[in-house]
């Protein structure tokens, strides 16, 4: 069993699909009926829909050592803040859990984002 898809609430939703797929290093082909999907390289496809009102939530990737070198550089390239945890998301620091790296950042809907090399 996987997951296969989940809605991303958002105040513009393609602007947000491009966003995530910017930032991620993923690519992102336009809006499919409803929806502004993202697929993620597991099976997963994010998708963007449009919302006047919504809760951020927090989406965790589990990713390769490169990847994490790749999104950490556009992350500081779009200059968005980034935390080492969840309640310090904006700390400008990375943390090296279980002997790995991650660190959080969030998207212009409010979205927390996490990436980590180990689960």
């Amino acid at each position: 069993m996987h997951l296969d898809h989940t809605i991303v609430p958002a105040k513009d939703k393609e602007a947000s699909a491009r966003f995530f797929a910017r930032i991620m290093g993923l690519s992102y082909e336009g809006t499919k009926g409803h929806f502004a999907p993202v697929r993620v390289g597991d099976g997963l496809t994010m998708d963007f829909d449009d919302r006047d009102t919504f809760e951020s939530h927090h989406y965790a990737f589990h990713i390769t050592e490169a990847e994490f070198d790749s999104i950490f550089e556009r992350v500081k390239e779009e200059g968005l803040t980034y935390g080492s945890g969840p309640g310090s998301h904006e700390n400008m620091e990375i943390n090296e859990r279980r002997g790995g790296r991650g660190f959080y950042f969030e998207d212009p809907n409010g979205h927390l984002y996490e990436v980590l090399t180990v689960s």
